[in-house]
């Protein structure tokens, strides 16, 4: 599976984090074409430059963009266009982008459209985006996504994140740093803080974005096998670059994680639909055990056995969708049979085995449960014989 891990030392922009991209080996040409498929007004192109922070030469990206005069932002220029959440949708699936592109790219922005609207104690249709709504800011955030697809990231990761002090000029007027809305993304993913003297901003609203929808807090096992240094556009007391690492996580193929926790509060009637969502979310496993809490109050523990990369979405989900305030995740170690499943005709119809592996040999063959239901019911026979005949069909055909 192929990471990336984010080393925010000197903070992040949404230009840092595509120059690093390109850095890496993203190709600008392919890049600038995707980008294009927006079809924003003025997009002419990228241009890139090698430039040296300090003892470090890093990629320098700028879009070029034929407009009217335009505010000063972190590493590029922001356009005072105002769009709406809907309207950068609406550009987005438009564009004829890959599925994923899209899907990351409006995950991205609706998670800015929540920061803005409770900052601005608005609803998040009645937010406009100024600065985020800018051609710039929409093309860094697409260009992430178009980015992470060309290496196929599944997972990204970051470091803790240094927070500039000062002030910024924006469409609401001059606001404190780091920007309120950037605290508010970082907030609500509990993102570690260090210090910083920098009297900058070096984490913006469009950088916190990408980091707040994607990143784990935490750096990964990897086997590394690219690193792209995106620069800034301030000149700092250190090299103001982030670093991307790209490689392969080195974790065992059978290591998946247990989410757990215990819930004694919650309408049990949820829990046929919790379990439905946590396996749309990719769960291998999900089940439920009654327990015995404190005070004597009867609970149901719920499990979740899953790949250590979907974490971070099954633990949102539970803390979202159920009453509980707190998981529980740990590592463990799963071996495995091989499996296949096949299709075999019968006398009843079509039905499905799932035939159990080792060695290279079928030691047990297992009628698909939920099909030997309606075949039953079809052919007006009891469910045992029905299932007992198609495992029998199956052993005789694969065993």
């Amino acid at each position: 599976m192929s990471v990336l891990y984010c080393d925010c030392f000197s903070g992040i922009s949404g230009d840092m984090f595509l120059a690093g991209l390109i850095d890496a080996g993203l190709p600008s040409d392919y890049l600038s074409e995707q980008l294009a498929r927006l079809g924003l007004p003025g997009f002419k192109g990228i241009t890139i430059s090698k430039v040296l922070k300090g003892a470090i030469q890093g990629t320098l990206l700028k879009f070029e963009i034929d407009q009217e005069p335009h505010e000063h932002h972190e590493g590029h220029h922001s356009h005072t266009h105002q769009r709406n959440l809907s309207d950068i949708i609406t550009i987005i699936e438009n564009s004829g982008l890959p599925p994923v592109i899209q899907q990351t790219s409006i995950a991205i922005f609706n998670k800015l459209a929540e920061a803005e609207a409770k900052v601005h104690g608005k609803a998040i249709e009645e937010v406009h985006f100024h600065e985020v709504g800018a051609v710039d800011s929409i093309l860094d955030i697409v260009g992430a996504a178009v980015g992470l697809n060309y290496f196929n990231i599944q997972q990204v990761f970051a470091s803790a994140l240094p927070l500039g002090s000062g002030q910024v000029q924006t469409q609401h007027g001059l606001l404190p740093l780091p920007a309120p809305a950037t605290l508010e993304l970082l907030t609500a993913v509990r993102a570690p803080l260090v210090p910083s003297t920098a009297i900058k901003e070096l984490v913006t609203p469009t950088g916190a974005a990408i980091l707040s929808t994607l990143a784990k807090f935490e750096q990964p096992t990897m086997r590394l096998q690219a690193v792209g240094i995106g620069a800034g556009g301030y000149d700092l007391d250190w090299p103001n670059v982030l670093r991307l690492l790209i490689g392969e996580d080195d974790k065992p193929d059978g290591l998946h994680i247990e989410i757990e926790t215990n819930i004694d509060d919650m309408n049990p009637q949820f829990y046929g639909y919790i379990m439905t969502k946590l396996f749309e979310l990719d769960a291998l496993d999900v089940y439920f055990t009654p327990i015995i809490m404190k005070k004597n109050r009867p609970a149901t523990k719920l499990s979740v056995i899953a790949r250590w990369k979907d974490e971070s979405k099954i633990s949102d989900f539970l803390l979202r969708e159920t009453s509980t305030l707190g998981v529980r995740v740990k590592e463990i170690q799963r071996h495995e049979a091989d499996r296949e499943i096949r299709k075999i005709s019968t006398r009843f119809g079509e039905a499905v085995v799932k035939l159990k592996i080792m060695d290279g040999k079928v030691i047990q063959v297992s009628p698909e449960y939920d099909l030997c239901v309606k075949l039953a019911s079809d052919n007006h026979l009891p469910i045992n014989q029905v299932y007992n005949e198609i495992s029998r069909l199956g052993s005789e055909l694969f065993n």
